[in-house]
């Protein structure tokens, strides 16, 4: 008796209620998609999702489910029959194998109708271990936890259970237009995004000559870090050189990064609406830099009440990194390319900005036509699966 597969479970898709089925059906696709080069066979029903190994060897599989957002755990699972004899026989092979000495049984009926309680079950099978092995039960401090699950088809028997990702299945809850700058900050909050089932599509803000294009090359780097959990991802870059360089002829130095912003988010949620995304999303976080204080924020959010959501508004720079590290996007990130924001960044940014002063400073000059041409002329291109393409004309 070995294990022959992962039984994937569902965690918060089982409060979704009505919706839950159709969670449920968009993670069974997500999964299917995710494993399709390891020929592997999947199936769901409304309590989990089943990949068959066949000969294919569980670890790969397994670390790569746990990068799927919408799972809780996983369970590396062998299937019987409903026979208490068959499920006892497997029962004792399985744990015989398992290094520890203390083990615990706990049975889980979920086909009232086996003749078997749950209890008695679970009786017999701690008996039948006990008979024939050295070890012992504690049901405290045990070093094997022996689940077995008898559904509606077959008894389900694991030792071993792993964390998921959590959250929910990219796609149910719609797409937003994320500001990525290609610094640490932004490529976590797409992370927490992807993670929460929200599907991203990119922005960036190009000011050549004074911005590098190896910065393209470091977003597009990053986009194949999150390929990972979004296995496409579009990146549509803005040309922002007149803007900006209009930005700090007619703009007073300490307002420059407020006005700057505030036409950033005009730029970003045009986009979004023209896109069909639900809400502009950033890497902002609370008090960090000028930009992000609460009155820069207010100030900058003025120009829109579209949705903006700040994935990080309450993490720190430490905690920030960490997160970076884990998804693989740190080293990329601290790549010696600046962005337009770091290399136009005034000596003494305003961190209580005025309202009306920001408003009378960009009317200096007519930023609105610089808007509608920045958006007829962006540069789109798709990152998929670590491969980056041109987009076809759209």
């Amino acid at each position: 008796m070995t294990y022959d597969s992962l039984m994937i479970h569902y965690g918060e898709l089982s409060t979704k209620g009505m919706n839950k089925k159709a969670f449920i059906n968009t993670l069974y696709q997500n999964v299917k998609h995710a494993l399709k080069s390891f020929g592997v066979g999947v199936s769901y029903t409304h309590d989990f999702i089943l990949v068959k190994l066949d000969d294919a060897s569980y670890e790969p599989v397994l670390a790569r489910i746990q990068e799927i957002p919408g799972i809780q755990k996983i369970s590396l699972v062998a299937k019987v029959e409903k026979d208490m004899n068959e499920i006892i026989k497997a029962c004792l092979e399985l744990v015989s194998k398992e290094e520890g000495k203390t083990f615990k049984v706990d049975v889980h009926r979920v086909d009232k109708a086996f003749p078997v309680r749950s209890y008695d079950a679970t009786c017999q099978i701690a008996d039948e271990i006990l008979h024939n092995t050295d070890k012992t039960v504690d049901l405290h401090n045990y070093d094997i936890f022996l689940k077995v699950a008898i559904r509606l088809d077959y008894a389900y028997i694991s030792c071993h259970e792993y964390p998921g990702l959590g959250g929910y299945p990219l796609g149910m809850n719609g797409k937003v237009m994320h500001l990525l700058s290609g610094g640490i900050d932004s490529p976590v909050a797409a992370y927490k995004l992807l993670r929460r089932g929200i599907a991203l599509e990119t922005i960036h803000f190009a000011s050549p000559p004074y911005t590098s294009a190896a910065v393209i090359d470091k977003l597009t780097d990053i986009l194949g870090e999150l390929n990972v959990y979004q296995r496409n991802i579009k990146l549509n870059i803005i040309p922002f050189t007149k803007i900006q360089e209009a930005i700090y002829k007619y703009v007073p130095e300490p307002y420059c990064i407020t006005v700057m912003r505030r036409m950033m988010m005009r730029l970003a949620v045009g986009l979004a609406k023209a896109h069909h995304c639900l809400a502009v999303s950033t890497g902002e976080s609370v008090g960090q830099v000028a930009s992000q204080t609460l009155q820069s924020l207010i100030v900058i959010n003025e120009v829109t009440n579209y949705p903006v959501l700040r994935p990080l508004a309450a993490e720190d720079k430490v905690s920030i990194i960490d997160q970076s590290k884990k998804i693989g996007t740190y080293e990329i990130s601290i790549r010696p390319y600046e962005d337009c924001c770091t290399i136009f960044k005034p000596k003494k940014p305003k961190t209580h900005p005025s309202l009306l002063e920001a408003i009378e400073y960009e009317n200096r000059f007519d930023y609105s036509a610089m808007i509608e041409e920045a958006l007829e002329r962006v540069e789109i291109l798709y990152v998929e699966e670590g491969e980056v393409h041109e987009a076809v004309q759209e």
